[in-house]
């Protein structure tokens, strides 16, 4: 087949996409412009990063706040292969596509954020293990990789390779322990770059728990991401109804979410030292961050809510929204002194927004092309031809088809 022909057929592909999904490849491709523009110019062109805000949107969102909400692949192996609750191994595959693409997207928002991205392989080579820097950014690399090596078992599936698979599913519970090892290591430890700041975070969320709280409230995102994946996965893609899935997770996310909250009340009051309540602003964030999170909490502990779609998925929302407030609250809200404040450039907001639609726009093409919402996906019937696979539960999947 020729370039060109190859090149047409991916047009007409292109071409029969629903406008959203081409919408979504616009902004991908804006933010790969504004990319382009940043590393040409360098950071103190393109950005209101400066000496008194280092950190700005893509660390608060595209990391503190991408990683937790990447944390559906951890929480969900470790409930289903360490406790051994096997009902919900059909959610496993979509949020282990989820995480490698949420922690392959968080390494491009820290190599924009690099003032020197070129030297970003002397993590690799120049050890500090002193450093939490050194730390989160080892283990995500390392996470990255086995989240890879977990992706490649629907790839393998779908294009008939049947000896890597063998191997994949031979290693797949050490690569799960190894994730969930990995993955605890550096959701605390993002918590841990905060404990440096001793005089600049303000005392609503500076306490020597941070580490423990980020862990807690990066499984109650991980649990809500799913939640809300597979809901709109049904309804917008045709995917398979989880409802009786996401009912027994829902069971399971108001009990961590009360456990986090409980910590975070505690160590707000028995931990945290200075003013508390001596700006208004703050105070208005740190009462909508909770609220936010207690609210999922009353109405998850109701029956009526977890057997019900729509409402399930909403208690859901407001987790993320809660957990996305409160690490915006440590890593910029917190962090201005009186007086300061720092707002993102456009094109630091165009690439942010751009790396949400990546991640969108590459979940919905790895679910049209490859067998992620297999059910069982591991009883795999070799017999059949390469592009049938059989499952379990009795319904095929034909890889050819879109």
């Amino acid at each position: 087949m020729t370039a060109a022909k190859i090149t047409q057929v991916v047009v007409d592909e292109v071409k029969g996409y629903h406008s959203f999904v081409k919408f979504l490849i616009f902004l991908v491709g804006a933010a790969a412009v504004a990319s382009a523009i940043r590393f040409i110019f360098g950071l103190g062109v393109t950005t209101n990063l400066n000496d008194t805000f280092p950190w700005g949107l893509w660390i608060s969102f595209d990391v503190v706040t991408a990683v937790p909400l990447a944390a559906g692949a951890f929480t969900l192996g470790a409930i289903v292969h360490c406790f051994h609750i096997k009902k919900l191994e059909p959610l496993v595959r979509p949020a282990i596509v989820t995480g490698f693409l949420g922690y392959s997207l968080v390494c491009v928002g820290l190599l924009l954020d690099l003032g020197q991205p070129q030297r970003g392989w002397h993590t690799m080579v120049y050890w500090n293990p002193h450093s939490p820097m050194f730390e989160v950014s080892m283990c995500i690399m390392a996470y990255t990789t086995v989240l890879f090596l977990e992706f490649l078992s629907p790839v393998c599936e779908k294009f008939g390779y049947h000896v890597p698979l063998r191997l994949l599913r031979t290693i797949e519970m050490p690569l799960v322990v190894l994730a969930a090892s990995i993955s605890t290591l550096h959701q605390s430890s993002l918590g841990t770059f905060f404990l440096i700041a001793v005089d600049k975070l303000h005392p609503l969320w500076y306490n020597p728990l941070l580490p423990l709280l980020f862990w807690v409230s990066a499984m109650c995102a991980g649990m809500s991401i799913i939640t809300v994946e597979a809901t709109m996965s049904h309804k917008y893609m045709g995917q398979p109804d989880e409802g009786e899935l996401l009912e027994t997770l829902a069971k399971i996310l108001p009990c961590v979410l009360s456990f986090y909250l409980a910590l975070r009340l505690f160590s707000l009051f028995a931990l945290s030292e200075g003013a508390l309540w001596d700006r208004p602003g703050l105070t208005a964030l740190f009462v909508l961050e909770i609220v936010a999170l207690v609210l999922p909490v009353l109405m998850l502990a109701q029956k009526k809510v977890r057997e019900n779609g729509r409402l399930r998925a909403t208690a859901a929302w407001m987790v993320i929204f809660g957990v996305v407030v409160n690490r915006f609250n440590v890593s910029m809200f917190g962090m201005e002194a009186p007086g300061t404040s720092y707002y993102p450039s456009f094109l630091e907001s165009i690439v942010t927004i751009g790396i949400i639609a990546a991640h969108i726009l590459f979940f919905v093409l790895i679910a049209k092309y490859f067998p992620i919402f297999e059910h069982h996906p591991e009883t795999v019937d070799y017999s059949l031809p390469d592009h049938f696979h059989k499952t379990e539960n009795g319904h095929g999947h034909v890889g050819n088809e879109a």
